[in-house]
């Protein structure tokens, strides 16, 4: 952890550090890049996100253009998804695997014209989907190129973003639908304006090139916001907000050790494509999840009491192992703490007794249902 004026020489920065110098922000290294962590505290940041509106500064994720007659192609057989399918404008939650069905990132991918896609991994795993890209991308007529440096990306998320969005922006804002993503003016800069979010809330993230643009489009967002209760947030309120979501988080929900049927996503798997990277392993995880003769299971837990539950701590049941807490965190929306964890695919989570062992001290939970929020529409 560094602090804002304490930066290694070896972080990558983004366009908005100077921002968040201004703002009073807790720097930190996260995945090779300085990035916030707090600014006011995570937890009136989180509040502020589901009650009024938050902006975060996102440009550590990765942008990867892939282009040319034959980039469906490219992209429905490198990754799992069937993007061919994808209309113009809209967008889809996928993943891309290796050959034994793990999970090499979870990712969004946007069509932005009948032959151009906008494919966003997370920041830890860019290099890594560009390399897969650019391999499998042999043989099709197709171009991979990372826009990651050239691309600043803004999300603006909660119940108030779209009045706080709507006096800047030429786009109608009803008109850009959840999972979409369109070319419009934010501020005067021309951005791709997308509706896509990890918070559980409303919201939209603006892609900004060049990046050297994004200070102005953020202080405009801060100023219109300000009436509306905005505040900027932090990698710490993202976190919490995503966890109270049931979204998982590369790294601990999803791992090269998973396959998207462990980790209850089995759905972003499209079979009738036909055959992609990781299909025939893939197949397999499909027939342990449907009867569950293998594999794993991602459940949510409820703490009863107040001490705080964390990733890695292990799950009890009658005294008993039986999993892994893969993320734990306060809830500022429950007032509990809550947290996921893998189990057998077997395991009846109906009987018996669940703790989790917090440093040789059982802490009683209930198994609940995924996610722990979700917003009214």
């Amino acid at each position: 952890m560094t602090s804002a004026g304490g930066a290694s020489a070896n972080l990558r920065e983004t366009a908005l550090r100077s921002a968040h110098e201004a703002l009073g922000a807790t720097l930190v290294d996260f995945a090779g890049w300085l990035m916030p962590l707090r600014y006011s505290g995570e937890k009136a940041e989180h509040t502020a996100v589901r009650e009024k509106a938050g902006l975060f500064d996102l440009s550590h994720m990765g942008e990867v253009r892939v282009t040319g007659p034959q980039a469906a192609g490219v992209l429905d057989h490198a990754m799992v998804g069937f993007l061919s399918k994808v209309a113009v404008g809209r967008a889809r939650y996928t993943m891309i695997t290796d050959e034994d069905g793990g999970v090499l990132d979870d990712l969004i991918v946007y069509r932005l014209a009948d032959d151009d896609y906008l494919v966003v991994p997370n920041a830890a795993n860019a290099a890594t989907v560009l390399a897969a890209l650019q391999e499998r991308a042999q043989g099709f007529d197709a171009r991979v190129e990372d826009r990651s440096a050239d691309t600043a990306l803004i999300a603006l998320q909660g119940p108030a973003a779209v009045d706080i969005l709507a006096p800047l922006t030429d786009a109608d804002l009803s008109e850009i639908k959840y999972y979409a993503g369109y070319r419009h003016t934010v501020a005067g800069q021309p951005v791709l304006l997308a509706r896509t979010g990890y918070t559980g809330e409303d919201g939209f993230e603006l892609f900004i090139e060049p990046a050297s643009a994004a200070p102005a489009v953020w202080d405009a967002l801060l100023k219109a916001g300000e009436p509306h209760g905005l505040v900027p947030a932090g990698l710490s309120a993202r976190d919490t907000l995503r966890l109270e979501a049931g979204m998982p988080l590369y790294g601990q929900e999803l791992t090269r050790d998973l396959t998207p049927f462990d980790a209850g996503l089995g759905r972003v798997v499209k079979f009738e494509k036909g055959d992609f990277v990781g299909r025939a392993a893939l197949e397999r995880a499909a027939e342990r999840s449907a009867d569950r003769s293998g594999g794993r299971r991602l459940i949510g837990l409820s703490a009863r009491g107040r001490r705080p539950i964390r990733k890695d701590m292990p799950l009890l049941r009658d005294g008993e192992q039986v999993g892994t807490l893969t993320s734990g965190a306060p809830s500022p929306t429950q007032g509990t703490p809550i947290a996921m964890a893998y189990v057998d695919a077997d395991l009846d989570t109906a009987a018996g007794e669940f703790a989790v062992d917090v440093r040789g001290r059982t802490e009683p939970v209930d198994v609940v249902e995924l996610p722990f929020y979700k917003r009214e529409r």
